[in-house]
């Protein structure tokens, strides 16, 4: 050999190392000998090479050697258990770099057989799904082992009221390599009333064709999925509920509230056209004024009734006792007729705006309707006053028309006034089906105006 140079120990037919075979995750071990052949001292620096260098280590990593004398070395192979370790053969090198004739450095070389090992890893999501007849889940796959497997899918459930479809049904997975399955669960009938029926049932992925019988160390039986189908009636019971207590408000409307609203409105309506009589004094058989006398003679009368206008002076014929032929005659009447008034009161946001309507000099105004229209669905506060009364504070929100109706009418003397004020919050919107810039409502007040005046 030359000087300087190593040697190794015989090995396998043109390999300089016995060929090596280890498992991922275990630890496997082979010695190399080094003799130093020269005729000086010489230091040897030993280096992994190659696809093991990662996981092998050499036990001591330098050796110093006299001339003739030799030293044994050795590898240790620790290669992970990872899907990066694939199954196979894989080469290793050992480089022998000697100190003081570095040009007479050595690559010895072997085979590392590397064992295969099968591990799936598999989640379902979500493990819990609700469905009137049908559920979707995802099941992730993920190949661990070291070596390509084809992958298959089952589902399992004690009883057959279920049925599953995996998308696809296998899939071929390489080592490290990922997979999304699609599985939809279907029951065979609904459940239309009652409480939701739960489905337990399991989901399993696993190689398809022959397999090695497994390790010592690998299970030989994989735990399945264990999931729920979660099956809700079509009916619910808040909606039984819901539709028992709208059916009760009905019975009760028919039956208690609409007779009640219509006999009222009926007594309003009757006591609206009821005929008034006829004051006495205001009006004579022949259809003459109090004040006017077509006889002779002078004379002066007084008169007053509740309807509405003023007597004057008559004059009478020609002669008679005060020998001017005049008569005077002074009357006095108070008239009254319905009236509706419309208030509408426009403000922007954060304004607090009022509208108001007075009642005139020598007049009573008898209310007894108001109808309120919040046309926008604005939102804020709405504040009736009739002079120093309140009457109402509503909140826009809670409704789009409302009304209010008394059978003894609420009297507003003169120059009182019906107040509304509104406090715009925020503008609705009106079936235009775009936001308004501003609140509107509008307030119409029904009832009687009855003069005061002598």
């Amino acid at each position: 050999m030359t000087p300087s140079a190593a040697s190794s120990s015989p090995g396998a037919p043109g390999l300089d190392i016995p060929e090596v075979v280890v498992a991922p995750g275990d630890i496997a071990t082979t010695t190399v000998t080094v003799r130093n052949d020269s005729d000086i001292v010489e230091a040897y620096s030993l280096e992994i090479v190659g696809d093991c260098a990662a996981w092998t280590t050499v036990e001591p990593a330098r050796v110093s050697l006299y001339p003739g004398t030799s030293e044994t070395v050795t590898l240790r192979l620790e290669p992970p258990r990872s899907p990066e370790v694939r199954a196979g053969e894989v080469p290793l090198g050992v480089r022998v770099l000697p100190a003081e004739h570095p040009e007479s450095v050595r690559v010895l070389e072997t085979t590392v057989r590397i064992g295969a090992f099968h591990e799936l890893h598999s989640e379902l999501a979500p493990r819990r799904r609700r469905g009137w007849l049908r559920g979707r889940y995802r099941l992730a796959v993920r190949n661990q082992g070291n070596t390509p497997v084809r992958v298959g899918f089952t589902a399992g459930q004690a009883g057959e009221e279920l049925a599953f479809a995996f998308t696809p049904a296998e899939h071929p997975l390489e080592p490290g390599e990922s997979a999304e399955i699609g599985l939809r669960v279907r029951t065979g009938k609904p459940v239309w009333f009652g409480a939701p029926v739960v489905w337990p049932f399991t989901v399993d992925a696993a190689e398809t064709g022959e397999q090695d019988a497994p390790r010592p160390d690998e299970p030989a039986v994989r735990t399945p999925l264990d999931a729920e189908f979660v099956q809700i009636p079509i009916f619910p019971k808040w909606l039984l509920a819901l539709l028992a207590a709208l059916l009760a408000l009905l019975l009760a409307w028919f039956m208690l509230v609409r007779p009640a609203v219509r006999s009222a409105a009926k007594e309003a309506a009757t006591e609206a056209v009821q005929p008034r009589p006829t004051p006495a004094g205001e009006q004579g058989a022949d259809g003459q004024t109090p004040g006017t006398a077509p006889g002779t003679g002078t004379g002066t009368g007084k008169g007053t009734a509740p309807g509405a206008g003023s007597g004057g002076q008559g004059t009478g014929g020609p002669g008679g006792a005060g020998g001017d032929g005049t008569s005077v005659g002074n009357g006095t009447g108070v008239g009254d007729g319905q009236i509706s008034q419309t208030i509408d009161v426009q403000s922007t946001r954060g304004q607090t705006k009022p509208g108001t309507y007075p009642v005139p000099e020598d007049s009573v105004f008898e209310v007894t309707d108001i109808v309120i229209a919040n046309f926008q669905g604005d939102e804020g506060l709405m504040t009736i006053t009739f002079g120093d009364r309140k009457i109402t504070t509503i909140a826009l929100e809670t409704f789009r028309n409302q009304d209010y109706h008394w059978v003894t009418p609420i009297k507003i003397p003169e120059n009182d006034t019906v107040t509304v004020e509104v406090t715009c919050e925020k503008p609705g919107t009106p079936a235009t089906g775009r936001q308004a810039q501003g609140c509107h409502e509008v307030v119409n007040v029904s009832g009687t105006l009855r003069r005061t005046a002598q």
